[in-house]
């Protein structure tokens, strides 16, 4: 019987060839079934056959193992298990689940092992209700305590659960946790963006557990989501304690937070003195100056292909993203360029980052065609299209977007909301503005923010309904921030309305704005209204907190080098040619133009300086 099935393995054309350890295995078998009295018997058939399994799988031959799995007459608690672990590993959790229903079925007891990779599946489907399930088979079989089973069950809820309450039951439950149910728990709040949470969790872990550098990675991402630079640097003082300084992947972690959490300069030394570097180092660095210094991302980009780095899928979204926050549209083809020959353009995250990017550099138009070409769309594909048409005024088209996107069955969030009701603000398109609020309130259940509540302000405002701008601020559920009123106070100056302007003023430094923007337009409220004393106060408040209006930065783009320049610059080997220009448009300029007075700054002494 056993040399019967150790022939038909070796000799089944429809298998790939057999691992050289294996297969010499199975010719022992074939060659010693007949010699039962050796005392250095071979393994048995089945258990051959389950490494076969496993080597199908590390290779992604699915289809072999499920075929060889059907072909063995006596399957065992291993070989199930192996399948169910197999199909984890190769992401086809489905197959998995699908396994573990037929084992139940057929009245094989799961052991440990099988019910920690039925609950990685369940995970894997973000199935709470299967989990449960498993959950449920544990208890039945008298298996819960085991630290495998507990940390997969933790994970799972941590995973599938709305809140984290059933993963921290899970978790109380433990006698004795090792670092992988401590890492697993701190890893589920990261993840949901408790990073106060986790490094709570952190500290009880030190004194409890040892620690690891997968742990002290997630620990930094933690830190790195509230953006907190003590915490940063003591983690950075526990990495050095522990001898973690030479583990790569902590100190990409590392990197990540110190862009997140400390200035752009601190960040570059800790890079420069990074001794080794990967290509997630390199897109680390590029992802974090694309957030405050996008210029910074493409010379790192320069450098990281000079020292032979091929980019992926994240260094082009970084790419992408700084070239349309700089508005440089033929370095923005380029970057495309190199998307499509390399074959990338099907990846997601990247075509929503190129629909950003030819938005914002005035390719309306550009955008327009890869959103059509997409096969598959997310809700950040709708949300980057409809912000790019109502950036550029295109309301009814965002609207249009906004009715697709709904009968496609893609549930709109709050941030589709802030897009949709500002393109309407800025077409003039209030019945649709206020429909769509209405319908988020309704519709969707969706709870407004300041952010919302800001944009339906300046959707009344801009239409002439002042009155009922400021009605609506006075029946928010919460106190309006500076964002709201300021947004009241600019409709009250477009429409002349200084008394009403005046009241937003008041509520406005009650907040002690921190935009310089705010006093200045505050000022000129109370010049319009011949306030003067007011005005003038105003911006002497503003010159005693030592704070000054930011300059208007202006740039653009020439033989692919970015040129910038704000008022009254005079450095830069290109202002010769900017002052030329500047000349000819002013000789250009026709004698009978009349200056709006009613929307000048009144601010004399910034011009007697300028």
């Amino acid at each position: 019987m056993i040399q019967m099935i150790t022939t038909r393995i070796l000799n089944a054309p429809q298998f790939h060839p057999i691992p050289p350890i294996v297969r010499h295995s199975l010719h022992s078998v074939q060659n010693c079934s007949a010699h039962s009295n050796s005392p250095f018997l071979p393994k048995a058939p089945s258990i051959l056959a389950t490494n076969i399994l496993k080597s199908y799988f590390e290779t992604g031959l699915t289809k072999e193992a499920r075929t060889l799995f059907d072909e063995m007459p006596d399957k065992d608690v291993v070989s199930w298990t192996a399948m169910i672990t197999g199909y984890v590993s190769c992401n086809h959790h489905n197959h998995a689940w699908r396994i573990f229903y037929e084992m139940t079925r057929e009245g094989m007891p799961p052991n440990a092992f099988t019910l920690s990779s039925a609950l990685k599946a369940c995970k894997g489907m973000k199935s709470l209700l299967r989990g449960a399930l498993v959950h449920g088979l544990t208890l039945k079989n008298g298996i819960s305590g085991c630290i495998y089973v507990d940390n997969a069950l933790m994970d799972m809820y941590a995973t599938c659960c709305i809140t984290m309450e059933n993963a921290c039951m899970v978790f109380q439950h433990i006698h004795l946790k090792n670092a992988v149910t401590w890492t697993t728990l701190i890893s589920g709040h990261t993840h949901r963006g408790h990073g106060y949470a986790a490094l709570r969790l952190f500290r009880l872990m030190m004194s409890e557990a040892e620690l690891d550098p997968f742990t002290i990675s997630i620990v930094i991402r933690a830190c790195a989501s509230i953006g907190s630079h003590i915490y940063g640097m003591q983690l950075h003082a526990a990495v050095i304690k522990h001898s973690f300084e030479s583990n790569l992947p902590v100190m990409n972690s590392m990197l990540d937070m110190y862009f997140k959490c400390s200035t752009l300069s601190e960040a570059n030394q800790y890079f420069h003195e990074m001794t080794e570097k990967d290509l997630i180092t390199w897109n680390t660095a590029i992802a974090g100056h694309e957030r405050s210094d996008s210029s910074g991302s493409l010379e790192l980009f320069s450098q990281m292909q000079s020292q032979g780095f091929c980019p992926n899928c994240f260094t082009f979204t970084s790419i992408t993203a700084a070239c349309g926050n700089l508005a440089i549209l033929n370095r923005g083809k380029e970057v495309h360029g190199g998307i499509v020959r390399r074959s990338l353009d099907w990846n997601l995250a990247l075509n929503n980052a190129l629909i950003d990017m030819y938005a914002k550099c005035g390719k309306i138009d550009d955008s327009s065609k890869i959103f059509r070409n997409m096969t598959h769309r997310d809700l950040f594909s709708w949300t980057s299209m409809m912000i790019g048409y109502g950036s550029h005024g295109y309301g009814k088209e965002a609207v249009q977007l906004f009715d697709d996107m709904v009968k496609v069955g893609v549930i709109p969030d709050r941030i589709v909301f802030v897009a949709v009701i500002s393109a309407c603000s800025h077409a003039g398109l209030l019945d649709e503005g206020l429909r769509y609020f209405k319908s988020m309130l309704d519709d969707y259940k969706v709870t407004p923010n300041q952010e919302i509540y800001g944009c339906v302000v300046d959707l009344l405002g801009r239409a002439g309904r002042v009155e009922e701008a400021y009605k609506l601020i006075e029946t928010m559920p919460f106190k309006a921030d500076e964002s709201v009123w300021g947004a009241l106070l600019g409709a009250c100056k477009a429409h002349g309305l200084p008394k009403l302007g005046t009241l937003a003023a008041l509520k406005v430094m009650d907040l002690s704005p921190n935009v310089t923007g705010t006093y200045v337009m505050v000022s000129n409220i109370y010049a319009a209204d011949g306030k003067w004393s007011e005005s003038a106060k105003m911006r002497k408040l503003l010159r005693g907190i030592g704070r000054k209006k930011e300059a208007g930065r202006s740039w653009v783009e020439v033989k692919n080098r970015v040129y910038s320049f704000i008022v009254g610059d005079k450095m830069g080997s290109h202002i010769v040619l900017v002052y030329g220009i500047l000349d000819m448009l002013i000789w250009d300029m026709k004698v009978g133009f009349v200056p709006a007075l009613d929307s000048l700054t009144h601010d004399l002494e910034d011009l007697k300086k300028q």
